[in-house]
C-alpha cells in the first residue's frame, strides 16, 4: 500500500524539478544562438559609461548622452601591411564632447586625444514629434594606420525616441555605419532635444529591454505559481498524514 507520506514526497520532488528548470529558463539567453565555428572576438572588456552634454546658447543643456562606445574597425596597419579588424573601447576619462543643437537638429562630437573625432547626428521630426540618429561618422589618425581612416553614413535610423522623453537601452546595440565600421553601445540613455532642468525625461526603453522585463516577469509569476504548488502539496501530505494516524 503507498503511503500518503510517499505521494507527499513523489509531490515535492516533482515540483523542486519544475522550479530547478524555471531557474534555468532564467538564466539561459533569450534566444538559443545556433552554434558558430568562428572563433569569438578577441577585445576589450565592456567599455566604461561616458557622461556627454552639449550646452545650448542660452547656457542650458540642450542635448544629454550617457553611454558606453566601442568601436569595431576595419584598417589598413602600417606596420603589418595589411587591412587588420580592430575593437576598441572610447575612454571617456580622456575624451571631451562637443556639438550643437537647433529647432530639428542636434550633434554630439566626441573627440579624444588620439585624434579620434565621433561624431552623431540628430535629427527630429516636428510633424510626429519622433527624433532619431541619422547620421554618423567617425575620423581617425591613430599610430599603426596607414592613412588616416574616415567613414560616414547619413541614411542611417538608430535610437529612436519620442520628443519629450529619453532613449534608454542598457543592452548592447550594434550601430553599423559602413562595411569597415560598427559601433557597439552599452548601457545607453540619450536625450538631444527638449531637455527640462538639464536632465534625461521619463526615459522610453527599447525593444532588447523590454524583452529582457517581460522574460523576468513571467518567469517570477512561474517561480511564485511552483512555490505555492509545493506549499499546497505539503499542507494537503500533512492532513492527509495525520488522518492516516488517526484512522489506524
Amino acid at each position: 500500500m503507498t503511503t500518503t507520506g510517499g505521494v507527499q514526497t513523489r509531490w515535492l520532488t516533482f515540483t523542486l524539478h519544475l522550479i530547478l528548470a524555471a531557474v534555468a529558463v532564467q538564466q539561459s539567453p533569450a534566444t538559443a544562438a545556433p552554434p558558430s565555428t568562428v572563433a569569438p572576438r578577441k577585445g576589450p572588456s565592456r567599455p566604461e559609461t561616458g557622461h556627454y552634454q552639449v550646452t545650448g546658447t542660452n547656457g542650458s543643456v540642450c542635448l544629454l548622452a550617457y553611454m558606453g562606445l566601442q568601436l569595431n574597425i576595419s584598417f589598413s596597419s602600417a606596420s603589418l601591411n595589411q587591412t587588420v579588424t580592430d575593437v576598441v573601447n572610447i575612454e571617456p576619462n580622456t575624451t571631451k564632447a562637443s556639438g550643437s543643437c537647433d529647432t530639428d537638429s542636434a550633434m554630439l562630437r566626441i573627440s579624444d586625444a588620439d585624434k579620434t573625432n565621433l561624431t552623431f547626428f540628430f535629427t527630429l521630426n516636428t510633424t510626429s514629434k519622433k527624433y532619431h540618429v541619422s547620421e554618423i561618422s567617425l575620423s581617425a589618425a591613430w599610430p599603426d594606420m596607414k592613412k588616416p581612416f574616415s567613414a560616414r553614413n547619413g541614411s542611417l535610423d538608430y535610437l529612436r525616441g519620442t520628443l519629450g522623453f529619453s532613449y534608454m537601452c542598457h543592452e548592447e546595440q550594434t550601430l553599423t555605419v559602413v562595411r569597415a565600421l560598427s559601433i557597439n553601445t552599452f548601457r545607453l540613455q540619450v536625450q538631444p532635444f527638449g531637455l527640462t532642468k538639464n536632465q534625461f525625461d521619463a526615459a522610453e526603453r527599447c525593444r532588447l529591454d523590454e524583452d529582457d522585463m517581460l522574460i523576468a516577469m513571467v518567469v517570477g509569476v512561474a517561480l511564485a505559481g511552483l512555490v505555492l504548488i509545493v506549499l499546497v502539496a505539503y499542507l494537503i501530505g500533512r492532513r492527509r498524514s495525520h488522518a492516516g494516524y488517526q484512522t489506524i
